[in-house]
Formats: C-alpha cells, sequence, structure tokens
C-alpha cells in the first residue's frame, strides 16, 4: 500500500486536543475511526466541524482522518474545527485570510478556572448572613 501525502495539525479546545490528518483525495471525515455521524451526532455539532470546508469553499476536496481526547463532545468538535482550519492553511497558505476573517485559526483560550480553598466552587461563597 502506498502512503499518501497528508497535511498535518493540531486544534484545541479546553482540554480536548485533536490531532488532524488532511489528505487531498475526496472522503468522508473520520474521528478516532468513526464516521462524523456516528462521532458527532448532532447536526450542530457537524455544521460546526464543516464549517472551515464552507468558509474556504473546499467542500468535498478533502479527506479528514482525526484523533481526539479528552474533554467532552461540544469541546472535541471545537478543537476538531481549530485542527481543521490549521490543516487547511498547511494544505494551501492562500486559504488563511478568509479563515482568519472567520476567526477559525484563533485558538479558544477559555479554561476551567481552578476552585479556591474556603469556596464551594471557583467563585461561590456560603452565604453572608448579617446576624
Amino acid at each position: 500500500m502506498i502512503e499518501q501525502q497528508y497535511y498535518y495539525a493540531t486544534g484545541k479546545r479546553k482540554s480536548a486536543v485533536a490531532r488532524v490528518r488532511l489528505y487531498r483525495d475526496r472522503g468522508p471525515i473520520i474521528v478516532n475511526g468513526k464516521p462524523i455521524e456516528e462521532a458527532f451526532p448532532w447536526p450542530s455539532w457537524q455544521q460546526l466541524i464543516h464549517l472551515p470546508f464552507v468558509v474556504t469553499n473546499t467542500a468535498n476536496q478533502f479527506r479528514v482522518v482525526a484523533k481526539i481526547s479528552g474533554g467532552g463532545q461540544v469541546s472535541q468538535a471545537d478543537a476538531l474545527k481549530h485542527g481543521i482550519s490549521r490543516a487547511l492553511t498547511e494544505a494551501d497558505p492562500n486559504l488563511r485570510v478568509p479563515l482568519k476573517k472567520a476567526r477559525l485559526l484563533t485558538r479558544d483560550s477559555r479554561e476551567k478556572e481552578r476552585k479556591k480553598y474556603g469556596l464551594k466552587r471557583a467563585r461561590k461563597a456560603k452565604q453572608y448572613t448579617k446576624r
């Protein structure tokens, strides 16, 4: 079997990390060995993942194979979107401008805030009573 050339990129969101391989031939998006419809059953998640292809008008021109670990479903979908966007810029540097304009190359840096001592959660405290 001949190994095809691919474009590699990683996408991140919260604690989810997506390692994305972008192949030049047509084909499905495979996530952790499953098709995208099985891995992300909600249509809104699938639209989020397809967004980089819609913005760059490259739908059905690439095949995606991704391995995702950590995080929840929404976080994983966002990490995959980020990884696909970065891999598209590796494949064609001219696509960087529309992806940057659509804010798809910027990593969402929001993380879960740690719990502080003396509090119930990160910011929730016991109710204050005056008397």
